[in-house]
This record gives structure tokens, C-alpha cells and sequence, in this order.
């Protein structure tokens, strides 16, 4: 039998800089808010976030336009973004399966967790991806109609100020909406490394809980109905939006407190199930 052989064929250790774990979470995270735009992949991957993005930008100009051709205010920055949450919804189906599906069904998640990224980190920086980039998709338009109101703006600079309060509320409410989808729709897709399969849990609890909702308000014009909005995520939110602003699509009534409650502790549990679920997910 021969004698073995060493071969150098010039491989060196690494001795530069080593970022660490904050680094490597920091790069995951934007490197999934990139994927969810479709950046860096196939022309395919960008149709949804670039359609999404530019019916949100082109429903705002037509915003813009009417309310300065009455001289009133047709739809609010919160009324855009919660008229703006049924989409919001098809977004979060499609892009949090594409997330999280990939590395579930390739196994990949061996190496993610090998070092120096802890499973929570995964999860989390996954999760602020996905809220973050509904986030962006809401701020295009406000953007958009902010510029437009303030150019037509009254009362000088006293009326732009006036504009750009209001546009901070509509970013309170776009980050209130992007936290509770992201809650929702990720744990359900991390559940499978199917993303067909991923998309139709999502889109399914949204799909069953409306309807029931809508029952439940056409059946009850009390307590019942006015509680009924919290068992359906897009009234859930827009009841917290008319319980915050006076504005929304959902009326709460006098339990409006209790809308804001609920839309914490789903963003709460939400997040908690996702961390338990990358805990006990082989890797």
C-alpha cells in the first residue's frame, strides 16, 4: 500500500476581521428585504412588488388630483393606508413563503445556524424584513401624497406642517399594519417549505376570517358586531387606525381600546410562535 501524500494546493486560513454575529444578521436582514422586492433575482420575481408598488403610487396622484380639484380631502394618508391593506395582504401571501420556504425545504438552515446567527436571530431578522418591506410598499404612496399636498397646501408654511403631521400618522398606521400582516402571514409560512403551500395557509386565514366577520356584523349591530371585527386581520387593523385617528374603514365603536389590545398581543404571539418554531425546526 502507498504511502499517503499531503498536497498543499494553497488554501490559507482566514486572519482578517471577523464582524460577528451583528454583522451576519444585519446582512440577512437585507438581503431578505432585497429578495422581497425581487432584487438581485429573475425579472418574474419583481412583477408583484412592482405592480403592488405602482397601482399603491398611481391611486395616490389620482388622490392628489381630486382632493386639490374639490379643495377637500377625499381620502386621509390613514384612509389610503387602510384602503391600501387588502393588497397589503396578497403581498404578504406571496413574499413571506419566498422568505422563508426556500431555506426550509434546501436545508439550508444548517448553515445559517452553524455560526455565528442563533436561531432567534434567523427568525427575527427574517420577520423585519418582511414587516419592513410592507412598510416600504406603504410609504411610496403617502410619499407621493404628501409632495402633492403640500405644493397645494394653504396657509403657508403653517398648512405644509399641518400636511406633514398628518403624513406622520399615516406612517404610524402603515408600521401598525406592516407588524401585525408580518406576525400573521410569516409563522404560517415557515410552517411548510412549500411556498404554494405557504401562500394558501395565508391567504386562507384571511379568506375564512372576513366572511365570518362580515357575518357577524350583518347578524349583530351591538357589541357582537362591533367585536366581530377582531377575529378578521384587515379589520382588526383598521379597527386600531379608527380608535387612533378617528379614521378607518371598520367602526369600533366604544371597543376600540380593545382593538389595539388585540392587535399587540397577535403581534406578540405571532412573533413568539415564530421564535418557538425555528427553535424546534431541524437543522
Amino acid at each position: 500500500m502507498p504511502d499517503s501524500v499531503i498536497h498543499d494546493i494553497g488554501y490559507q486560513r482566514y486572519e482578517g476581521v471577523r464582524l460577528g454575529r451583528r454583522y451576519a444578521v444585519r446582512s440577512l436582514w437585507v438581503y431578505s428585504l432585497r429578495s422581497a422586492y425581487g432584487l438581485g433575482r429573475s425579472a418574474k420575481a419583481k412583477i408583484l412588488p412592482a405592480g403592488l408598488f405602482t397601482l399603491a403610487c398611481v391611486a395616490s396622484v389620482v388622490l392628489v388630483v381630486v382632493n386639490n380639484a374639490l379643495h377637500q380631502r377625499v381620502l386621509s394618508y390613514v384612509g389610503l393606508v387602510s384602503t391600501f391593506s387588502y393588497a397589503a395582504t396578497v403581498f404578504v401571501a406571496i413574499v413571506g413563503p419566498e422568505l422563508v420556504s426556500r431555506d426550509l425545504r434546501t436545508n439550508l438552515l444548517a448553515l445559517y445556524f452553524s455560526r455565528p446567527i442563533e436561531r432567534s436571530d434567523y427568525a427575527l431578522a427574517k420577520l423585519g424584513a418582511l414587516a419592513a418591506a410592507l412598510f416600504g410598499l406603504f410609504t411610496g404612496p403617502l410619499l407621493i401624497m404628501l409632495l402633492g399636498m403640500a405644493f397645494n397646501a394653504t396657509g403657508g408654511v403653517g398648512g405644509v406642517f399641518h400636511e406633514i403631521g398628518l403624513f406622520l400618522e399615516g406612517l404610524v398606521t402603515a408600521a401598525i399594519h406592516s407588524a401585525v400582516f408580518a406576525a400573521i402571514a410569516l409563522p404560517l409560512a415557515s410552517l411548510t417549505g412549500r411556498r404554494m403551500f405557504g401562500t394558501g395557509l395565508i391567504i386562507g386565514v384571511f379568506l375564512i376570517t372576513a366572511p365570518v366577520s362580515g357575518v357577524l356584523r350583518t347578524l349583530d349591530t351591538g357589541t357582537l358586531g362591533r367585536l366581530a371585527g377582531l377575529l378578521d386581520p384587515v379589520s382588526l387593523v383598521n379597527g386600531v387606525d379608527r380608535w387612533l385617528w378617528g379614521e378607518g374603514l371598520y367602526d369600533t365603536g366604544q371597543y376600540g381600546a380593545a382593538y389595539g389590545l388585540v392587535a399587540v398581543a397577535v403581534t406578540l404571539l405571532g412573533t413568539a410562535g415564530l421564535l418557538r418554531r425555528y427553535r424546534r425546526v431541524r437543522a
